[in-house]
């Protein structure tokens, strides 16, 4: 099937893609031995970087039709994507140690995906010629003529949103519009199709725009919130009064009983205000028992972690599909919650294909995060809450969030007492080794959480300050799953293959969490439960890829606005999944994950391209799959470690 318009649809090539062998791929035999902290990859394969960006610019020029049709092809690429930097360009802004810089690439450029949209077409329009409630001041266009003389040319001939549900909501604005546009310009129906999905809600956990409005007015009422802080306020007024100092850090066991009967306090001396119809039975007046709290299995699962940025709806469909367990939204600022931000409860939605979900909130404060919690647990539907106090960026760090709660055990104990009060579901928590990478403190801190009422404890094995620079520390994991038990403890860090999934059961961990391997890799998922290597082909990754991009349209929509929201996302993941070396051009398997691949040749052209590094090469995978980018695209990745230009 064509997915790509021009002279010579690549696509349709496909097949001669797939078994073209690569030409003048392999460096003589005998090769030097793979340097630390290479893969051991296969004499034959491997090749230089001249050659290796050679190949890939020869190949993708013939795919598209040959020297000679390549400047009348309107969907030429970007000049900036043909500029091959030397090593001296690429080292010019190095450290004077010659290190490649590392971090967040802070000054990239943000292009808004409308940015790439010159001029839309009015909803009003879209919706069935209703009456436009701007009327002459609206800038959009109205006149269909004159907005389809000036949209970009279709992606595709299928329309994945319209063959999916019946219908497409984006109708004429639609970047696969003729799928579904009749001779008279209106958006066709697929009846039967659409029937199919009346009264579904495939999406939920969406922001009302009722909500919206109470939560920026400030009318939501935060009534056991209020019960909940009080109580602090009353501990802290008679502490005062009995003129008693701070208490020592080491005394956790005074805070811990009077957190009790601060809570028993509540449950006990106001009794319900709420009219009832009808029998008055015990949940009407008596608060839910920790027991009584709905029950979650959190045992033997495989826990795809919350990955900012890449941890999008679209994405957790592809590992739910390739076998995760359990899910977990992006990390959500608990006060850009409350004020109703609109981007901040795009990270809530939650798919019907996640039958096991979580949401993960950040907050350095016990009134914010209590009252954040009673406002998921009112208006959304999670199997579990999740706190992180592991997130290692200064933003969060030093505002006390983050890591920070880790050094901060009294407000850590009010936040988790506090959101337990108020949750109907289970709370668990996220936590590093550490602060600083030769002072653990996450042994001393587990005994309390089981105190405190935690459900299950991810730990990642690596302090704040070892970021990602070091291996995991599974002993140390080892030590506190049994600190943790009966609770559940996740492990987390450097799983990428059965085997460290196999050694990392064998540690006594209730479950394993994985992060970066799902990236690299999100059938690893399915490796683990299969017990084997798969040597996965170009052509199944392109399908994985396919699914990404057309759940992408699902969730950010067919227009350019949301075809270009969709690229930008996978070309987030491709930073990452490129680093994926294939199981057949291993001398050795597993691969580690802090093992980098020397520049080599796949099998076949897409394996060679699906192993670029650079971005320009990443942009070619997304035309494949999502058309020509718009003239004025530019993309960098999040991290300056992922990728040069």
């Amino acid at each position: 099937m064509a997915v790509h318009t021009g002279p010579e649809p690549i696509m349709l090539k496909r097949a001669d893609v797939m078994e073209k062998p690569a030409e003048e791929t392999a460096v003589a035999k005998g090769t030097e031995a793979a340097v630390k902290g290479e893969a051991a990859l296969k004499p034959e394969f491997i090749t230089s970087k001249e050659k290796f960006h050679e190949f890939l610019d020869s190949e993708w020029q013939s795919l598209k039709g040959g020297e000679n049709k390549v400047s009348d092809d309107p969907f030429q690429e970007p000049e900036i994507k043909k500029v091959k930097l030397d090593a001296e360009e690429i080292n010019k802004g190095a450290k004077p140690d010659g290190k490649r810089l590392r971090g967040q690439n802070k000054s990239r450029p943000h292009k808004k995906p409308t940015s790439y949209d010159e001029k839309r077409l009015c909803a009003s329009v879209i919706q069935g010629n209703r009456e436009c409630p701007y009327g002459d001041k609206c800038h959009f266009y109205h006149d269909v003529a004159i907005y389809l003389a000036n949209k970009p040319a279709d992606i595709g001939e299928r329309c994945h949103v319209f063959d999916t549900f019946g219908k497409c909501a984006y109708g004429l604005s639609c970047r696969f519009a003729k799928a579904h546009t009749t001779a008279e310009l209106e958006s066709a129906e697929n009846a039967d199709v659409a029937k199919s999905y009346e009264g579904r809600r495939p999406v939920r956990n969406s922001l009302s725009k009722e909500l919206q409005n109470r939560l920026r007015k400030h009318s939501v009422a935060f009534n056991k919130s209020a019960e909940y802080l009080k109580t602090l306020n009353n501990n802290k007024d008679k502490k005062e009064q009995q003129g008693a100092a701070d208490l020592p850090a080491d005394s956790m066991t005074e805070t811990k009983c009077e957190s009790t009967d601060a809570e028993t306090q509540v449950s006990s001396e106001e009794p319900s205000t709420v009219r009832t119809v009808g029998v008055l039975t015990d949940v009407d007046v008596i608060k839910l028992r920790a027991c009584e709290k709905k029950q979650v299995d959190f045992r033997d699962k495989l826990y795809l972690a919350p990955l900012t940025t890449c941890g999008n709806l679209p994405f957790r469909r592809v590992c739910k599909r390739l076998g995760a367990d359990i899910t977990c939204g992006e990390m959500a600022m608990c006060t850009n919650l409350l004020q109703g931000q609109q981007s901040e409860w795009a990270l809530l939605k939650r798919h019907e294909s996640e039958d096991l979900f979580g949401v993960q909130v950040e907050g350095c404060f016990p009134d914010t995060m209590t009252r954040c919690a009673e406002l998921i647990n009112n208006n959304t539907e999670v199997d579990f809450v999740d706190i992180n106090s592991g997130c290692p960026i200064d933003l969060v760090y030093k505002k006390g969030g983050g890591c920070g709660l880790m050094t901060r055990t009294r407000k850590f104990e009010q936040i988790i007492r506090g959101m337990n009060y108020v949750l109907d579901v289970p709370l668990t928590v996220k936590i590093r080794t550490g602060v600083q990478e030769k002072n653990n403190i996450a042994h001393k801190l587990i005994p309390e959480m089981k105190n405190w009422g935690v459900s299950m404890i991810t730990l990642h094995g690596r302090s704040r300050e070892q970021r990602y620079t070091k291996l995991a520390d599974w002993d140390y994991i080892t030590t506190c799953s049994k600190l943790a038990s009966p609770i559940p403890l996740f492990g987390n860090g450097d799983i990428l293959s059965y085997e460290d999934a196999m050694r990392a059961k064998e540690t006594g961990v209730s479950g394993i969490m994985i992060a970066r391997g799902a990236l690299v890799k999100p059938w690893l998922f399915t490796e683990i439960k299969e017990r084997r290597h798969w040597d996965i082909s170009s052509a199944e990754r392109l399908d994985i890829l396919r699914d990404f991009t057309n759940y992408g349209l699902e969730h950010w929509g067919s227009d350019t606005r949301g075809v270009e929201k969709t690229r930008t996302f996978l070309l987030e993941w491709l930073s990452f999944m490129c680093r994926y070396i294939p199981v057949g051009l291993l001398e050795r398997v597993p691969v580690k994950i802090n093992e980098r691949p020397p520049y080599y040749m796949g099998r076949n052209y897409l394996e060679s391209l699906m192993a670029s590094q650079n971005v320009g090469d990443w942009i070619r995978i997304s035309e494949m799959l999502l058309g020509p980018v718009p003239p004025n695209f530019n993309f960098l990745p999040k991290h300056k470690a992922n990728s040069y230009k």
